[in-house]
């Protein structure tokens, strides 16, 4: 018998006028002040919302915070779907993105496009998070309405990243150091993501990107947030037997 795993879908509060933004970043800065880093790109580039990743190795990252609750959406979205500007610019060190999500869909990342249209956000950028010739990580940005940040507003976001690198760096250690935090939720370490990884490439015989792309797909394909299959798999209520995850009968 698989196991079958559910969620309840709450629906995205109004973050798409100014006062329901505001309020939404004050609340999230609430659990934090290492969300103020992603503050720091609202303020100085014209831009909605922001959240930070920092990155270690396959399905180990660490989100130090999101500026409101859209910006932890397009977060856990690009993360569930393995696609997205954040990937883009993680693989090629360059800033990406879309100045139309509506009129300019992105063949390199089709689902996650859709889904932030959807979401009503107007363009998406990310920038690389460096100390060095070091990638550490990236800020993914968004704005409800469509149009480029142009030259300027480009130089601003990519001091601020340079500006946040070590703070960033600070906070996601601390993250990879704490349990508690680690279990927090979308800003906390994905620590149990890298848990599920090993048990998963013991169980299949295979390398982490490979089980990271199981967890990824079966995630996927039920709807699910990659977050909510690796707390069942860690928790051992799931496992994988042949090509399905089933109930662990031990």
């Amino acid at each position: 018998m698989h196991a079958v795993l559910t969620r309840e879908v709450q629906p995205a509060p109004d973050v798409r006028s100014g006062q329901g933004a505001k309020h939404n970043r004050k609340h999230a800065m609430s659990g934090s002040s290492s969300l103020v880093l992603c503050e720091l790109f609202v303020d100085r580039v014209p831009v909605s919302g922001a959240s930070i990743t920092m990155f270690r190795h396959v399905g180990a990252q660490s989100t130090i915070g999101a500026s409101d609750v859209l910006a932890a959406r397009l977060d856990q979205l690009q993360f569930d779907l393995g696609e997205g500007p954040r990937w883009e610019t993680a693989r090629t060190g360059l800033p990406s993105g879309t100045d139309d999500v509506h009129r300019d869909p992105q063949e390199a990342w089709p689902v996650f496009s859709a889904a932030a249209a959807e979401l009503g956000v107007g363009a998406l950028f990310s920038f690389p998070i460096r100390m060095g010739n070091q990638l550490l990580g990236v800020a993914d940005l968004y704005r409800h309405e469509a149009g480029g940040l142009g030259s300027e507003a480009t130089a601003r976001a990519l001091a601020v990243s340079h500006q946040v690198a070590g703070a960033a760096v600070d906070a996601a250690s601390r993250s990879a150091g704490s349990l508690e935090e680690a279990s927090s939720g979308a800003a906390g370490f994905r620590r149990g993501v890298h848990q599920a990884i090993g048990m998963i490439l013991m169980q299949l015989d295979v390398d982490a990107a490979q089980a990271f792309a199981v967890l990824r797909g079966y995630a996927f394909s039920h709807d699910l947030s990659v977050d909510d299959v690796a707390r069942e798999i860690v928790a051992r209520r799931m496992d994988f037997l042949g090509d399905a995850i089933q109930p662990d009968r031990a």
